[in-house]
């Protein structure tokens, strides 16, 4: 029996929490436990009395870490209660949970160390903005160049990760828009990672942290540090 917990990343998501949590309950795995724990990365929304006041299990940073630092403390609390997979489930309500039995099938199966669910094998569903589907092509492109493994959707959050990796990102998760970092770090160790067709939707409440002017410093950034660990793998 495999120890389920789903990780969720939340920065004033207080309009989409109670609903993507009932989503969530709703979730069975048969012969395994599933538990759930938002991470409020100090919203400064109702975040926190939402959590509260529906008995919504959360931990509360005492200062906004950014979405690695949350999804990292997630994983931090996995490992110290030995949890067998770790999910991330964003908090705004796009990744559907109906799709998790799927997500967690390689891992126990033992085909894989991280499973990504990808909205670009089936096209279907939510699919971005043009100008978002752009940047996500020229990191499939660059990922495929820096590790040889395709990926078709190396911004997606909804992903799951076995044992081993939870102990890897407990100790280094990268900090600022971690997905394609992520993606070549768990290579240059040598992790299995597989896609899953998923369905995404499209954000009902609040808005995206990823504005037009931080996209450039999105694409800047996370492109130096893909090619930096590229580099690390080739001088090992």
């Amino acid at each position: 029996m495999a120890r389920v917990l789903a990780i969720v990343p939340a920065f004033n998501e207080e309009k989409n929490l109670i609903s993507l949590y009932r989503k969530l309950k709703s979730v069975e795995l048969e012969d395994h436990t599933f538990d759930i724990i938002i991470i409020n990365d100090c919203s400064t929304d109702r975040t926190k009395e939402v959590c509260d006041v529906n008995g919504i299990p959360v931990i509360n940073l005492p200062c906004n870490l950014g979405i690695g630092g949350a999804v990292q403390s997630g994983y931090k609390y996995a490992l110290k209660n030995d949890y067998d997979i770790a999910l991330q489930v964003d908090g705004d309500g796009q990744h559907d949970p109906s799709y998790i039995t799927k997500l967690i099938a390689p891992i126990i199966n033992g085909e894989s160390d991280m499973v990504i669910g990808s909205r670009y094998i089936q096209k279907r569903g939510f699919q971005s903005s043009k100008m978002r589907r752009l940047g996500i092509r020229y990191f499939t492109l660059l990922l495929q160049a820096t590790t040889g493994q395709k990926i078709t959707d190396p911004t997606s959050g909804f992903r799951a990760c076995n044992k081993k990796m939870i102990r890897e990102f407990a100790r280094y998760y990268p900090v600022d828009y971690p997905e394609p970092e992520s993606i070549m770090f768990s290579k240059r160790n040598r992790f299995v990672i597989k896609e899953i067709a998923v369905e995404m939707k499209a954000r009902t409440e609040g808005h995206s942290s990823i504005t037009s002017l931080k996209s450039v410093y999105y694409m800047s950034k996370v492109s130096l540090a893909i090619i930096i660990d590229k580099m690390r793998k080739e001088m090992v």
